[in-house]
């Protein structure tokens, strides 16, 4: 564009044609004195100067046309001068059809009106081609630059912008007799946009655009339009279609070369003022006018008035500032944004936070303006380690559920390389942390007194929330589409920066209690985590794409980019153990495959993963409140605590019930399970072991709060990867005993079949049943599962032992719960047959089986009686309300206490007395739990029990509903009684209960005759347990002559661990002796010497023989002497 701006200021003096006029061959006089006195330059200040005064001499020749009754500058005549117009009937001709009209005079038109009936009944004459072509073309320019000129009221439309020109060649058929020419095409734009904002001729019906930039994008649409319609015509003679054509591609040019000369040069037309932000506001009006937008014609993007407008701008140099500027519009306006569902000031780009990404998104729809974008400044964090990174800035801290928080980072800003800081200061940062915060005062008051509002309302106000957000994350994704794929390889790797920072600075989101001022917000976590999942989608649903993700990445540090480190202290822990990168080569075949893929992993662990816990944690906060106040008889629905849980669960739905955000997390995972079943497991001991963690959490959070978006979705890699982890082969692989645990949770949760008795949630069939199966559930069909799974859960049973105190006991319900389903299938019992022959294995299960049961249920039996001491306190109004604000709070955290654990304890005891009644049934299971180092402790277990339930009071305690906590006794004792009718008639086992510190006849005798009197018992199994009642009496009574026998042992024959006789004494490394089915049992619980807490393994311990012999010969002694006497 060379030359532009002498061009400019020969149309503005009113001399030029712009492009196109060294092409014409025909110009007038006025013309060539024009361009023989023009200078070879023109600064710009002399420009607008003359500019202005000819503007001024065009206003005073209106002024005076307007004084002497002149209708010329009108758009619409006034009705003074309706004596001189035609006829309505003339004048209301369509624009596109050229009617025929006889060769003669304008001026006779009126005498044509009033003979018309006579003429139609005349032959028409021949149609003058010239003059049908003059109108053609006025028609055209009417309907694609919307301006008209000419001096006759026929020349005038409401619609269009009437001009007065310098002179008629235009019009005057004697000058011109073809009508408009390509050459006139920029001098009719300049009259166009050198109008004032203020004239009365921009006052149209319908009215035009009010801004240069939009105006001109219009044209060019239109233009487009027209070109096409030319193209695809048949009326037309060819060169009626070659003028036409030649008239419109010079208005395309020339509306992009106007258009790029306003926004160059500032002030070049009054109507071209904040060019910049008009550019912005057009970009953004796509949200809501896709029709007219610029980025987009008939022929698509790439001839689009925007495309066609950046490359005017790139050639010229000037393409970097207007996107600049144009950005700084943008990103001003998103700095007032909070939040997606409050309006802001209308500052030209509308007042939702979806123009304003909608306008970013548009201006990277080209490619060049793109990389401009991500040139930009404020497109990166500085990088680490720099003075800029920790520079602390001020920013408006978002809408947190914590005002102290708020208040922390208003007063103190935060630093520039951090979670707010990559919000506040990046151009993506501004655009993804925007969502629908539940502090939000528009979410608020859509929230308020939700206990009294139907669950219809609510969901109702949720799904417009949902809309809102999906859109925007809609528009986000292509924003940052665009940028990645559209953009080459500079931007995309400056995207894969930024998205590297957000992933690194946050990388403590997933914590319990992450610093607010140091991570983003949850909002822009979730709409990160939902691009990344959209970036993933392609791959998601193509196999063979999915196999371009090369697990290679997370062991190479150039790729990981510190997301997945290794070492250090913001080192992620892998699934096996030892993993290095040194000698890892990592060549993909496509890089951007697996980044993506681990990414969104990354980006899934900070966000729903944490809020999936927070959501939990909401209903137990929320249930725990309502069975509070409706202890101490007070108003749920009133109870404004209950009301602001209640509205905080109903905002957290808002992203966590969202169909599609979470349904393509369960594609993603899906298609995670299905990689790693195909890795080697060296490969797979590399992966990071929170992505298994992740898996559980999402799965078992969607079977416990969001069943029904799990219908119709694939599950099949799910259970596979599952029940493979849980296998003994890969007992190695997954070191973490909570994730382990978690497995067992997901199969108890998603996969247990709603048809179970032990099934407590309603997750559809689609989920639980392979469709391959005909149907049938994956616990029972699946070969792997068969196989492994119940030797699987009876290692983990034990295992279960190293998590915590309260975890272990809900582990084990779901884990006594699926082995009990697998139990009463058929096709598992080979592999329970199989459990028998793996001694170390069984052992550590029934271990778990008794490992703490008499705490358990003491301490739930403890609670219990608590929890009825407070229930009877509350319910005594007079005495409950003498009792202090201070107290009352402690009373209610410490019978909340009580209520959980009580609940835990009990549903634990209950699953091992009915795990223990069905697998005692076997002979060979029964065998191995009477093996020498578990028998004493089983009896002594089960004795503890029956002394609870049957002992003082045991029956008889009474609590408010006590269904709620699992207290069931009687039916406890049933179970309880049928496992000792099991064992009744081992001899050693009967001899295991008479030893016990916690048998006695009475309480056997008590128990026997409740079971009778309670029916609990009849028929073999009431037999069998009077059976045992007795024999363990008889050997209670020979077991008391026994112990005689023992009195005066030397101390180093009783067990320095137990002060028992020892039956097989070893010698272990440090040198103590000891009875070995004593460190056979402490082994299970504790790989560690109890003298000297060094390592041990029970092929360490040597029988001590020696001491044996002279055990066995003192007691040989000892019966003599009491033969003798």
């Amino acid at each position: 564009m060379s030359g532009i701006i002498p061009d400019i200021a020969s149309w503005a003096l009113g001399g030029g044609v712009g492009r196109g006029e060294e092409d014409n061959s025909q110009t007038n006089a006025r013309e060539e004195s024009s361009s023989q006195t023009q200078p070879a330059a023109i600064s710009g200040e002399d420009m607008r100067a003359k500019r202005m005064a000819r503007l001024a001499a065009m206003e005073a020749q209106n002024s005076a046309a307007s004084g002497n009754g002149s209708a010329a500058n009108m758009d619409v005549d006034d009705s003074s001068s309706k004596a001189s117009k035609p006829s309505v009937k003339e004048t209301a001709q369509p624009m596109e059809v050229d009617s025929p009209t006889p060769s003669k005079p304008a001026s006779d038109s009126t005498v044509d009106a009033a003979v018309e009936p006579a003429a139609k009944k005349k032959k028409a004459p021949p149609v003058d081609a010239k003059k049908k072509l003059r109108r053609t073309k006025v028609v055209m320019l009417r309907r694609v630059l919307q301006v008209t000129f000419g001096t006759e009221a026929t020349d005038r439309a409401p619609s269009c912008v009437h001009l007065t020109l310098d002179d008629d060649e235009m019009y005057n058929p004697q000058k011109t007799p073809g009508g408009i020419e390509k050459r006139h095409v920029a001098e009719i734009l300049a009259a166009r946009l050198s109008l004032p904002p203020s004239s009365r001729s921009l006052e149209t019906v319908p009215h035009q655009p009010s801004g240069l930039i939009a105006y001109l994008g219009g044209c060019h649409k239109r233009a487009g339009e027209e070109a096409k319609e030319l193209r695809q015509s048949k009326k037309k003679d060819t060169s009626t279609l070659e003028a036409l054509g030649e008239i419109l591609e010079e208005i395309t040019l020339q509306v992009v070369s106007y258009a790029a000369s306003s926004l160059m040069v500032p002030d070049l037309f009054e109507l071209a003022s904040e060019a910049p932000m008009q550019l912005a506001k057009c970009l953004a009006s796509t949200a809501t006018d896709p029709i007219n937008s610029i980025t987009f014609d008939v022929q698509g993007k790439n001839t689009s008035f925007y495309a066609c407008l950046c490359e005017e701008l790139h050639s010229q140099d000037g393409l970097d500032t207007t996107i600049d500027a144009v950005t700084k519009c943008i990103t001003e306006s998103l700095v007032k944004c909070k939040s997606l569902v409050d309006d802001i000031p209308d500052g030209g780009l509308g007042t939702k936070a979806l123009y304003l990404t909608s306008a970013l998104r548009e201006m990277c729809s080209n490619k060049k303006a793109a990389v401009v974008l991500s040139n930009n400044p404020a497109f990166l964090l500085p990088p680490a380690n720099t003075a800029q990174a920790v520079q602390v800035v001020k920013v408006d801290p978002p809408y947190m559920a914590q005002p102290q928080a708020a208040m922390s980072i208003r007063i103190s800003g935060v630093k520039r390389r951090s979670g707010l800081g990559l919000e506040s200061q990046t151009i993506l940062g501004l655009v993804l942390r925007l969502g629908v915060p539940s502090a939000s005062p528009t979410v608020v008051s859509a929230f308020q007194a939700p206990a009294r509002r139907s669950p219809s309302d609510i969901r109702s106000t949720q799904a417009g929330f949902r809309r809102t957000l999906e859109t925007y994350q809609s528009k986000c994704n292509e924003l940052v589409k665009a940028l990645l794929v559209s953009s080459g390889a500079d931007s995309r790797q400056k995207v894969i920066q930024w998205i590297t920072d957000a992933l690194v600075i946050n990388s403590n989101a997933a914590g319990s209690h992450p610093d607010p001022r140091k991570i983003s917000t949850y909002e822009f976590l979730f709409n990160l985590s939902a691009v990344m999942l959209k970036m993933c989608d392609p791959f998601i649903s193509d196999q063979k794409k999915a196999a371009l993700v090369d697990p290679g990445f997370v062991c190479s540090p150039d790729a990981l980019r510190g997301v997945y480190a290794i070492t250090g202290d913001d080192a992620l822990p892998r699934l096996g153990e030892n993993v290095s990168t040194d000698g890892v080569t990592y060549n993909p075949k496509n890089s951007f495959v697996p980044l993506c893929f681990f990414y969104c992993s990354r980006a899934l662990a900070l966000s729903i993963v944490p809020d999936a816990n927070l959501y939990e944690n909401t209903l137990r906060r929320l249930s725990s409140l309502h069975r509070h106040i409706n202890a101490r008889g007070g108003d749920v629905v009133a109870d404004p605590r209950f009301n602001m849980f209640l509205a905080s669960q109903h905002s957290q739905e808002i992203v966590m019930q969202s169909p599609s955000y979470v349904s393509d997390v369960f594609r993603y995972y899906n298609l995670a399970a299905g990689l790693f079943l195909n890795m080697p497991k060296e490969q797979l001991k590399t992966m990071p072991e929170h992505i298994i963690g992740d898996i559980c959490s999402v799965l078992v959070y969607g079977a416990q709060f969001a069943e029904k978006l799990m219908a119709g979705l694939d599950f099949s890699n799910l259970f596979k990867l599952v029940v493979m982890l849980l296998s003994k082969d890969c007992a190695s692989l997954v070191r973490n005993y909570n994730v382990r645990a978690e497995l067992g949770d997901v199969l108890h949760d998603v996969f247990l079949p709603s048809n179970s008795s032990d099934r407590r949630r309603n997750v559809p069939d689609s989920v639980t049943c392979d469709p391959l199966q005909m149907g049938q559930p994956y616990l029972t069909s699946n070969k792997l599962a068969l196989e492994t799974l119940a030797p699987s859960l009876l290692l983990l049973y034990g295992e279960v032992e190293h998590t915590g105190y309260y975890e272990k006991m809900s582990y084990r319900v779901k884990i006594a719960a699926l082995l009990k389903y697998l139990w009463e299938c058929p096709a598992h019992k080979p592999a329970f047959k199989a459990i028998a022959g793996d001694e170390e294995s069984f052992d550590t299960f029934a271990n778990g089986i008794v490992n703490e049961m008499n705490t358990q249920y003491a301490d739930a039996i403890k609670a219990l009686v608590s929890i009825r001491s407070t229930q009877l306190l509350m319910a005594n109004q007079q005495e409950w309300a003498t009792r202090g604000e201070e107290e009352r709070e402690q009373i209610e955290e410490r019978y909340a206490n009580d209520e959980s654990q009580s609940r835990n304890m009990l549903a634990l005891c209950t699953s091992v007395l009915k795990m223990l009644g069905f697998l005692s049934t076997d002979d060979d299971i029964r065998t191995m739990f009477t093996k020498p180092e578990m028998r004493q402790r089983l009896a002594d277990m089960l004795l503890f029990v029956l002394q609870k339930i049957v002992g003082s009071r045991g029956l008889d305690l009474k609590v408010d509903n006590p269904e709620s906590y699992g207290f069931r006794p009687k039916e406890m004792l049933q179970d309880l009684c049928a496992v000792f009718s099991s064992f009744a008639s081992d001899d050693e086992f009967q001899k295991s209960c008479a030893r016990s510190g916690y048998y006695s006849p009475e309480l056997m005798q008590k128990a026997l005759k409740t079971c009778r009197k309670q029916g609990l018992l009849v028929g073999e199994s009431l037999d069998l347990f009077t059976l045992l009642a007795g024999k363990v009496e008889d050997a209670h009574k020979a077991l008391a002559d026994e112990e005689e026998l023992y009195d005066g042992a030397p101390e180093e024959f009783m067990d320095p661990i137990t002060q028992e006789w020892m039956e097989s004494p070893v010698t272990l490394p440090s040198g103590n002796v000891t009875d070995l089915k004593t460190i056979k049992q402490h082994l299970l619980n504790d790989p560690h010497d109890p003298f000297n807490r060094s390592p041990l393994n029970l092929d360490q311990c040597v029988p001590a023989k020696e001491l044996r012999e002279k055990m066995k010969a003192w007691l040989e002694e000892k019966k003599k002497t009491k033969g003798s006497s």
